[in-house]
């Protein structure tokens, strides 16, 4: 069971700003700062920079405060005997950077908002809520190294794959994220495994995957729907990536359809 006692997001401090609890809360504090900070750490004070996680158990000492102009975070104090919080792999007290900080964000407005309601379903929602933003936070603290330009790379990929269609070349996606082309197609292969214009075929091509298995356009509507200007180069490339056509991957999705209904029967 999970019970928040507060949470919020953006609350936003002038430079002064300091935190001290000497020897902390009864409950889990849970930090993200959205401007760097300086933290108490293993005795010594270390200053960590903005989209930083911090994981404060109970009775454990805490102090933070501003080392800039403003001093930003969102921020969760909360009771829970669930596994995946009492006995969760993160460092307790050690900031760390954050791998995917406008995810996190949302889940921070999220929480807010079924914690501020009384629905049927609050805990259960806020226990689902919580969960996935533990495994996100687990997926930021393995990650081997987070450069200065990752998070706008994650921008660009989830651009991509929310707005396939768009005409997306090198030299646009490289002026979304302010690099230079022949640098942004290095850096976007290292960090993700694949090219930058492969994952705009595959996010075209995943796309064209829903309309044809659930659509009636034709297949020349659907090129256009998912960025291309010709319907033969939709369909060469279609191919390259699923070993069928168009045309005979619908057909073929109809098929299995149609046993399935058979075989309920």
């Amino acid at each position: 069971m999970t019970k928040i006692y507060y949470v919020g997001t953006d609350a936003t401090h002038t430079n002064s700003f300091i935190f001290d609890i000497p020897k902390g809360h009864d409950c889990w504090l849970l930090v993200i700062t959205k401007t760097p900070a300086l933290f108490w750490v293993n005795g010594e004070f270390k200053e960590y920079p903005a989209q930083s996680a911090i994981l404060y158990q109970p009775h454990q000492k805490i102090y933070y405060r501003a080392c800039a102009e403003q001093y930003i975070n969102n921020w969760i104090r909360f009771d829970s005997n669930e596994p995946y919080v009492t006995e969760t792999m993160l460092p307790r007290g050690i900031p760390f950077s954050l791998g995917d900080p406008e995810y996190c964000h949302h889940l921070f407005q999220l929480l807010v908002t079924e914690h501020s309601f009384n629905k049927d379903f609050k805990e259960s929602s806020i226990d689902y809520l919580l969960r996935i933003l533990f495994n996100k936070l687990l997926e930021s603290y393995f990650q081997t190294e987070i450069s200065p330009q990752y998070y706008n790379l994650v921008k660009l990929r989830t651009e991509i794959y929310t707005n396939p269609s768009t005409n997306w070349t090198v030299p646009k996606m490289s002026e979304f994220v302010h690099l230079s082309p022949g640098y942004l197609q290095t850096l976007y292969k290292n960090t993700f495994g694949i090219s930058c214009i492969d994952d705009v075929i595959i996010s075209r091509i995943r796309l064209a995957k829903e309309y044809l298995m659930h659509g009636s356009y034709t297949i020349a509507e659907i090129a256009f729907r998912c960025g291309y200007n010709n319907a033969e180069h939709f369909c060469r490339q279609f191919k390259q990536k699923t070993g069928f056509t168009p045309g005979r991957f619908r057909n073929r999705v109809a098929s299995r359809q149609d046993e399935l209904l058979t075989t309920s029967e």
